[in-house]
């Protein structure tokens, strides 16, 4: 199939990307680069052993995605697009909507006009906002608690009345909880700008001598040491996650909605010990207080994916961490 990857360049979308090229699809990154390098493309298209159509844009720009369809006969759509900061979001918020949703809207209609209505949309575990129990199940209740949660969520809601009003759509909403990791090259991964907003890379990035120390928001929390608690999966299961979901598209007679996880909390402690052990580094880290916004604890129930796609996280948190040390000690500058 001939798959529409956009923001193809970014952290997922590359990985994803490679999995696509390797299962026999011809892959089109649509992406503007405004968190992402065109280095990631160059070195997906080394490990692949080809040359990837890429074409910068932005997702909002309905004249350059009609161009797009115009010219490439698209069979599906992987939506990757959107600015993904929760701090940003909260400074900012109209930015998060007229990026996120108002982009996924022109996105929507410009498919709609060129017959092209499958997609497979990145969402997240922040519009489940602070759940009152864990594993959190696809059932739960929805609440997102920041901007960047609440487009996700309308983004969720408008794909859900596309297909209300068309039953021909064909929509997987896959809801990732925290991606890790990299490449088992070494040469893509996690390449944020500026001060990381996740753990990990600022993790990585204290362990190459980038960073002081790490700062962990929060040691009081009801967890076994104190710090918060997270779902972590390695970037390489949630982008088979993907390949395993397009799979689904055809035989689709609703809107399907599916965690992707481990199923198992780390908390933050943890994930430092872990990486020390993989780096053989130590990770300086001061305590601080929480975050406005932060919860205790959110992980997976991982059943329903297994159940409706077939798929299971593979590797653990040695392997998460060991990737990750490999793409940021062979990179400690990311792409530049």
């Amino acid at each position: 199939m001939q798959i529409l990857v956009t923001g193809g360049a970014g952290y997922i979308g590359s990985h994803t990307s490679i999995l696509l090229i390797e299962a026999g699809h011809e892959v089109i990154i649509f992406d503007n680069f405004s968190n992402a390098s065109m280095e990631s493309i160059k070195r997906v298209e080394r490990i692949v052993g080809q040359s990837i159509t890429t074409i910068k844009g932005d997702i909002r720009d309905e004249k350059a995605l009609n161009t797009l369809f115009e010219t490439h006969n698209i069979d599906a759509v992987i939506h990757f697009a959107g600015l993904k900061a929760v701090g940003e979001s909260v400074e900012h918020p109209l930015r998060y909507y007229e990026n996120n949703i108002h982009g996924t809207s022109v996105l929507c209609k410009v498919m709609q006009v060129h017959g092209c209505k499958s997609i497979v949309f990145s969402s997240s575990a922040t519009v489940y906002g602070d759940p009152k129990s864990t594993p959190i199940s696809e059932y739960f209740p929805l609440h997102a608690t920041n901007p960047y949660g609440r487009s996700k969520l309308f983004i969720e809601e408008m794909l859900q009345d596309l297909y209300i009003s068309d039953s021909t759509w064909k929509v997987v909403l896959l809801r990732y909880f925290n991606p890790v990791g990299a490449h088992h090259s070494g040469s893509i991964g996690e390449d944020p700008n500026g001060i990381p907003n996740n753990l990990m890379p600022f993790i990585a990035q204290t362990a190459v001598g980038k960073r002081e120390a790490l700062h962990v928001f929060g040691s009081d929390y009801d967890t076994h040491d104190g710090t918060g608690v997270r779902d972590y999966i390695h970037v390489m299961d949630l982008a088979a996650g993907h390949i395993k979901a397009l799979e689904k598209l055809d035989n689709l007679d609703t809107v399907l909605t599916v965690n992707l996880g481990t199923g198992i909390g780390y908390s933050v402690l943890d994930m430092v010990k872990a990486f020390e052990k993989a780096s053989n580094k130590k990770i300086p880290y001061i305590l601080a207080p929480r975050r406005a916004g932060d919860i205790a604890k959110c992980f997976s129930d991982v059943s329903y994916a297994k159940e409706v796609l077939g798929w299971e996280a593979q590797k653990g948190i040695d392997e998460m961490c060991q990737d990750s040390w490999k793409w940021q000690s062979q990179n400690p500058n990311g792409y530049n």
